[in-house]
């Protein structure tokens, strides 16, 4: 992760409180970089991130799945013969 602090200084347990305190309220954030601009008593922040990736679960005829590769064939007809109600 890139953190640069510009036009200031900061401690690092100030950058580090800081950018654990960003990543306990964004959970499904992964953080890429931070900018830190310290302004008197007040600190601008800037981020980057990438969304965490994941995986899509549905209820496929009496089973909790995410994808299908693991059906027998029977189940894979199952599948196939499904009906959408809409």
């Amino acid at each position: 992760m890139k953190i640069e602090v510009i036009n200031g200084t900061m401690s690092h347990e100030e950058i580090d409180a800081t950018v654990k305190m960003y990543q306990e309220n964004h959970p499904d954030y992964n953080f890429t970089s931070f900018t830190f601009e310290p302004d008197g008593e007040f600190v601008n922040v800037k981020y980057t991130y990438t969304c965490v990736p994941f995986e899509r679960i549905r209820r496929i005829t009496g089973y909790l799945v995410g994808t299908l590769d693991r059906f027998n064939d029977a189940k894979r007809a199952e599948v196939n013969d499904r009906v959408a109600h809409m």
